[in-house]
C-alpha cells in the first residue's frame, strides 16, 4: 500500500504575545512518518527558507499542535487555541496519521517553553 501524502499548512509561531506568525504550505507530506521525523524535517527546512525573515528562520521551534482540520471547528484565538492540549498537541512517537493529521490540516509549530509561559499568562501585547 502506498503511503498517503497530503497538503498541510504549518504556522510558525515566533511570539504568542505579539501574534507573530507565518504560514508555510507543505505539499506531499507523508502521513506514515512519525511526528518527530516531521519536526526534524521542519527544523532543517525552515532555516533554509529565504522568503522568511531571519527571526522566523532562526527560532527554536520544537512542538506541533493542530490548529484546524478541514471541515471541523476552528478556534477563535488568533494565534493558537490554548485548550484541548491532550488531544491537539502532537505526540512525537506517533505517526502523523495516528495523531489526526489529514489533508488540509493546519498545525502550529512553536517553542514549547513559550507556549507554556503564554498559557500561564495569556496576554497579548498589541
Amino acid at each position: 500500500m502506498a503511503s498517503e501524502e497530503v497538503t498541510i499548512t504549518v504556522r510558525l509561531i515566533r511570539s504568542f504575545e505579539h501574534r507573530n506568525f507565518k504560514p508555510i504550505v507543505y505539499h506531499g507530506v507523508n502521513l506514515d512518518q512519525t511526528v518527530r521525523e516531521f519536526i526534524l524535517f521542519l527544523q532543517q527546512d525552515v532555516p533554509l527558507r529565504t522568503n522568511l525573515p531571519p527571526p522566523f528562520r532562526n527560532y527554536k521551534y520544537d512542538k506541533l499542535k493542530i490548529i484546524h482540520q478541514a471541515y471541523k471547528s476552528k478556534t477563535s484565538d488568533l494565534v493558537v487555541g490554548l485548550e484541548d492540549d491532550d488531544r491537539l498537541l502532537l505526540k512525537e512517537d506517533g505517526t502523523m496519521k495516528a495523531m489526526g493529521i489529514a489533508n488540509e490540516t493546519e498545525i502550529a509549530f512553536f517553542c514549547e517553553e513559550d507556549y507554556k509561559n503564554y498559557k500561564a499568562n495569556p496576554i497579548s501585547s498589541w
